[in-house]
């Protein structure tokens, strides 16, 4: 940081240029794994965030060679940067809001979050080369009112990221999580740098610069470098919810099956009316006490010595009718 803010005075250009291509490299980089971990990563804010990163890290590229002593763009002022400079930061924005819906399911489709992207990246860029976009900057004026309500709107949205990333905590590791919220609260405080400044050299851009290095670097920490060092630990906690899920059917079972074991052992049962008494005291007639406790239940009918002994006209009349011996069927 210290190296970063010396080479700040020395040329700016080149400053800048370095901040910028890192948060180039960071986001590809986590695109690149986003992508080729599709098929394998369980966690839908990775997937979500990763295939909107690379469209971020275009916007920044083109912002990069369009700032002013660039040379790329002469004749755009400093207009041109910080219209793309809005257009990537409410792209990264939309993504880490966007993303957090999705951390604690993997109900994302890549493609189409890539696709997605893609389009809105296309027509942002298509508005501001045709002059559409609205002007962010203006020479004799500085910063315009657009550029500052964009840049607290964003900053609300990034709040918002925030706040839902903290109730869905339990998706990530412990160390992963605390980077990326940290990284998100940095950028908040560079997008509010940013409506300050007055020149695009000036102290308040090189602050905001600093957040912007600083939270991509912590994405760096938490996402990239982990998965490129340690690549059998799971970035977010999977495994971990994975067993959570097994123990909860795990005690689902237990639970049903304790209720299936309390017919074993000793049952009192009355010697005459045959009703069985329940834990609490009462007595109960067996079907309702065996239905109450297992998942079986009863159909009623009559064996052949109740049948006689309750209806024995019945069971006589019958017995003459199939009497083999009188030759009668």
């Amino acid at each position: 940081m210290v190296a970063l803010v010396w080479l700040s005075r020395v040329n700016y250009l080149l400053f800048h240029s370095l901040v910028e291509l890192f948060a180039v490299v960071v986001g590809t980089c986590l695109f690149l794994i986003a992508w080729h971990s599709r098929h394998r990563i369980q966690n839908g804010y990775l997937l979500f965030v990763g295939m909107a990163y690379l469209w971020v890290s275009l916007i920044d590229l083109v912002h990069t060679l369009a700032y002013s002593g660039m040379g790329v763009f002469p004749k755009a002022g400093a207009n041109l940067p910080t219209q793309l400079w809005i257009a990537a930061r409410t792209t990264e924005a939309s993504a880490l809001v966007g993303g957090a819906f999705f951390a604690d399911t993997r109900r994302v489709r890549p493609g189409l979050v890539f696709m997605g992207y893609g389009i809105a990246t296309a027509v942002l860029l298509f508005l501001i080369a045709i002059g559409e976009f609205p002007d962010c900057y203006l020479e004799d004026r500085g910063l315009t009112p657009f550029k500052k309500s964009m840049e607290y709107l964003i900053s609300g949205v990034l709040a918002a990221a925030v706040g839902l990333l903290w109730k869905r905590s339990s998706s990530f590791s412990r160390f992963s999580f605390r980077l990326v919220l940290w990284s998100i609260v940095l950028t908040i405080f560079a997008e509010i740098s940013f409506t300050f400044y007055i020149s695009v050299f000036g102290f308040s851009n090189l602050v905001g610069h600093i957040f912007k290095f600083a939270s991509f670097f912590l994405i760096y920490l938490a996402l990239v470098r982990t998965a490129f060092e340690e690549p059998v630990k799971i970035l977010f906690a999977e495994l971990k919810r994975r067993e959570e899920d097994l123990s909860a059917e795990r005690d689902r079972l237990q639970e049903a099956l304790s209720q299936v074991r309390t017919l074993e052992g000793l049952i009192p049962i009355c010697a005459g009316c045959k009703r069985i008494r329940c834990d609490e005291g009462y007595w109960q007639e067996v079907e309702v006490y065996v239905r109450d406790r297992t998942p079986a239940d009863f159909t009623h009918s009559l064996c052949p010595d109740c049948a006689a002994r309750l209806y024995p006209e019945l069971h006589l009349d019958r017995s003459n009718r199939t009497d083999p011996e009188k030759g009668e069927s």
